[in-house]
């Protein structure tokens, strides 16, 4: 048992609190990583907020980048002092869903699922969010939660492949598999749907069209990849798509934020044969609204896109070369860094539309 500092929420809705709370030692095939940067996802913001419900106290973050410290036994490929990236997918390898290579839809119940590895200082167990719980200056996770990096990487880039880079970008190469020449919509450009924009670039897409309600989002976007920018407040954002399409729309539409007018607005902007893909995640409860007989009759689809079907050991590595290459940009999405005991400044940042990816480092 270890003792550490981490930003604890009591209730919902309330700054996070500074405190001291003990992490277990890693057990059986489990690793403790020393967290040197955590960005700030929005799906943290989200459970602060009470927008899923879930247990308290909880210690959120789960964006995290940092060097391996302690390791249990049955561990191998990771070594003491590694450099590594923390994901929240914990995957067996073993089971239905992995065996059709389906690694984030891992149904093994693992003992870090069954028991915390986090308690108070008077032994209450605090909920580790997202299997990371890395608003905290170390975390106990799986093997299968870690990719090396590079000695010459820098942390606060290395966190962002952890969440919002491979699950915008692998929403594009994975999950939609888009190909050279298709015609690309993003929805929202924050910290998710830029990468879906670097990503649809990258795949060769003829066209790379943002919308986001955020003008200075629209010109990161173009920075990005996007060959064309639209805001829905004002334009007609689908009459824009249709002139710039022949009147056909896109092949694809990657729907990167949580809001129900993104959702409700998607098909839209949609050709005959494509799909919409949703990337980003509403409140527990906002539904949408679509004709089921023009999607039949357009032999239209709708994808579910959850962490872009990361395959970790496969994925982030090639993200990593990318980067080192010049084709994919990481330092350009980090917009602050903040210590830990600033972290309601970071995150009220994040809620104002101030930054992409605000980093706490430790």
């Amino acid at each position: 048992m270890t003792r550490i500092k981490a930003a604890i929420c009591h209730r919902f809705g309330e700054p996070l609190s500074i405190e001291e709370i003990d992490i277990a030692d890693p057990g059986p095939g489990e690793v403790m990583v020393d967290v040197k940067a955590c960005a700030i996802c929005h799906s943290d913001i989200f459970y602060a907020e009470g927008a899923w419900g879930g247990g308290l106290p909880a210690v959120y973050g789960h964006e995290a980048a940092g060097i391996v410290s302690a390791i249990g036994d049955e561990v191998d490929g990771v070594a003491l002092g590694d450099r590594v990236v923390v994901t929240l997918i914990r995957s067996c390898g073993g089971c239905h869903y992995c065996g059709q290579g389906s690694l984030v839809m891992c149904e093994e119940v693992f003992p870090l699922d069954a028991k915390s590895p986090l308690t108070g200082t008077d032994g209450t167990p605090y909920v580790q969010s997202m299997r990371t719980g890395a608003f905290a200056e170390k975390v106990v996770v799986h093997k299968s939660q870690l990719a090396k990096l590079p000695d010459d990487m820098a942390f606060e880039p290395a966190s962002l492949l952890a969440c919002g880079v491979i699950t915008g970008f692998g929403a594009v190469v994975n999950t939609a598999k888009v190909r050279p020449g298709q015609a690309v919509a993003v929805v929202g450009c924050g910290g998710v749907g830029l990468n879906s924009v670097q990503g649809a670039a990258l795949a060769g897409a003829s066209m790379v069209i943002a919308l986001d309600l955020s003008e200075d989002k629209l010109t990161a976007a173009r920075a990005f990849g996007a060959t064309h920018a639209l805001n829905p407040i004002t334009t007609d954002a689908a009459a824009e798509i249709m002139a710039l399409t022949a009147g056909r729309g896109v092949d694809y539409v990657f729907v990167t934020v949580g809001a129900k007018a993104a959702f409700d607005g998607a098909f839209s902007y949609l050709t005959k044969n494509g799909a919409v893909v949703i990337v980003g995640m509403p409140p527990s409860g906002v539904m949408a609204a679509y004709d089921p007989g023009t999607i039949a009759a357009w032999n239209q689809r709708i994808l579910g896109s959850k962490m872009g079907e990361t395959d970790v050991s496969r994925d982030i590595p090639m993200l990593v070369e990318h980067y080192r290459a010049g084709r994919l940009k990481l330092d350009e999405l980090v917009s602050a860094r903040y210590p830990l005991h600033e972290i309601n400044e970071a995150i009220a940042a994040v809620n104002a539309g101030k930054a992409l990816r605000n980093v706490i480092v430790f």
